[in-house]
């Protein structure tokens, strides 16, 4: 209920029902925020937050838990995590709490991305090309966004599925080829380089259309 509720407000939603699968995804993907329960099998959401935050993680945490001891709620925030709310608690609150964490949590990033002669206004959702505007849909825009954001890194397929599609949908991998087909169509096949077993770059520095 929790995950299509959030997914109906719009957030892109991954769920693992124990400790340290919930650790193993926070080391290796990136969030904006996490939802941590304290009793989970495996590892508690303490021991979970306490290593997230020995490895260096500081992804925002949401400890959600029937646990509503004042200790219970020290030892959380202790442990490194950046809000409480326990059980029974109001929808509304939590989204708003959320929103408040991946508002203050997320790291200082430019107004306008620009990756060569490419530039893209997440603001007003718009992208030019050396100057000239170039006409997206919103899936082709949050492709594109991912790909430049990591500018200089080689992204594989499977982190853009999971940063643009909710894997709760279960899309298709080859929904990404077909994305970035449509958008070297659209802004240039030089504009996004394909590394041979690995993934993709955006490489928009010049050359035809």
């Amino acid at each position: 209920m929790l995950v299509r509720g959030l997914a109906a407000e719009g957030f892109v939603v991954e769920v693992e029902r124990d400790g340290r699968g919930g650790l193993w995804r926070a080391r290796e993907r990136s969030y904006d925020v996490i939802v941590l329960d304290i009793m989970l099998p495996g590892l508690n959401g303490y021991r979970v937050c306490a290593e997230l935050r020995a490895a260096g993680v500081w992804t925002p945490i949401l400890m959600l838990t029937a646990k509503d001891g004042e200790w219970d709620e020290a030892e959380g925030l202790d442990t490194g995590a950046d809000d409480y709310l326990t059980k029974p608690f109001s929808y509304l609150v939590l989204v708003a709490r959320l929103r408040a964490l991946v508002r203050r949590g997320a790291p200082a990033r430019p107004a306008v991305l620009t990756t060569g002669d490419l530039e893209l206004d997440p603001a007003t959702r718009t992208c030019r090309r050396r100057g000239e505007v170039v006409s997206l849909t919103a899936k082709q825009f949050a492709v594109l966004e991912f790909l430049m954001r990591r500018a200089g890194q080689v992204v594989t397929k499977a982190e853009v599925l999971h940063g643009v599609w909710d894997e709760v949908r279960e899309p298709d991998p080859n929904l990404v080829e077909v994305y970035i087909s449509a958008l070297r169509r659209k802004i240039g096949p030089d504009a996004i380089t394909t590394v041979r077993g690995v993934g993709y770059q955006v490489s928009a520095k010049g050359g035809d259309r």
